[in-house]
């Protein structure tokens, strides 16, 4: 039976959703907090996990609708298994968000491993999680040099770890050893899976902080970059992937795939080329750095698993114009460009 089905209405619903309480790890997160920002608008109660409760930079989670009576903070870092194990219990989901974001193979490969099977772990204990939706990356996916020009990548593409090995690309090598990881140890607890694969996330930010994937905008408006890369690069919404998650936790027959979540490939040339369209007083570069080089062609996709769930992505250009104007409003973008 579909959820549709046992919650007809929105009253319904809401009443539903209400006596269900899930987990979000890494709930301070730029995902993190959309999804519960989200999870929380839906009646959901919230077991956010963050490294310290008390610290100023939750305060966004807990300004929101519903956070004084369906959010709870708890302290756990990814390599506490009993911090995690205590979140997770009562939950009829999780949701495991959290991740290091580092090339340093110290910092990124084992915390995201072994994090990621204490989760698992954590929800086998429980014994009340219906599913575990686990937040894994495009860096799983497309790091394939034998790849061709003409595939398609999709759910059925992973990246290649002696490749990420050899290219010292450990954030990719961390995304995809852990995926494996969530895959494994999900099946040796009998824990119900599903996981989202984003690509790089843009859109309006709602932490006070300004992470790595905003950086990716910011240097092309505040003149610090001179020019921009002959390279490719998948985008999508932070709000779509909040909404991605929510759908595959709901959505009974997403229970065991993957869920490719992107809505363009844009060369970097085209990415600033509508930044200046935007914003035309910035001082947008409009000359590539690698100009002897054929122009690198932008791969195809294909995101139909989850628009057969109902998602409606969000256009690039609306995308990138929400996130200026939000970094503007926050102060890490001038209103207007000093000449």
């Amino acid at each position: 039976m579909t959820l549709d089905a046992l919650v007809p209405v929105a009253n319904d619903a809401v009443a539903y959703h209400r006596r269900r309480t899930v987990c979000v790890t890494g709930a301070a997160g730029y995902v993190a907090s959309w999804l519960v920002k989200l999870l929380l608008e839906k009646g959901y109660t919230v077991k956010g996990t963050v490294r310290n409760p008390d610290d100023p930079s939750n305060a966004h989670l807990k300004a929101m609708k519903g956070a004084a009576e369906r959010l709870i903070l708890c302290k756990a870092d990814l390599l506490d298994f009993a911090a995690l194990r205590e979140a997770v219990d009562g939950c009829q989901g999780v949701f495991h968000t959290a991740s290091p974001v580092t090339d340093d193979p110290e910092q990124m490969v084992e915390p995201a491993v072994r994090g990621t099977r204490y989760v698992i772990e954590a929800a086998a204990e429980a014994g009340t999680a219906r599913r575990v939706v686990f937040t894994s990356s495009v860096g799983a996916v497309t790091m394939d040099p034998n790849r061709g020009a003409d595939v398609v990548v999709d759910e059925s593409c992973w990246s290649d770890l002696e490749f990420c090995k050899k290219t010292n690309n450990w954030y990719c090598y961390g995304k995809a050893a852990a995926e494996r990881a969530a895959w494994e140890a999900a099946k040796e607890r009998g824990v119900e899976l599903a996981v989202v694969n984003p690509v790089l996330v843009m859109g309006p930010p709602l932490q006070a902080r300004v992470n790595a994937s905003l950086m990716h905008v910011i240097k092309y408006l505040d003149g610090s970059a001179k020019t921009y890369a002959n390279a490719v690069q998948g985008y999508v919404d932070v709000r779509d992937v909040a909404e991605a998650h929510v759908r595959v936790f709901e959505a009974e027959a997403a229970a065991g795939s993957r869920f490719l979540c992107i809505e363009s490939v844009l060369h970097r040339g085209d990415l600033v080329r509508i930044l200046a369209g935007l914003f035309p007083d910035f001082p947008v570069p409009d000359k590539c750095s690698d100009e002897k080089n054929p122009r690198r062609k932008a791969y195809k996709f294909s995101n139909r698993r989850l628009k057969k769930l109902g998602m409606q992505f969000t256009p690039i250009h609306v995308s990138l114009y929400d996130t200026v104007k939000c970094l503007q409003e926050k102060g890490h973008l001038p209103m207007h460009y000093p000449n």
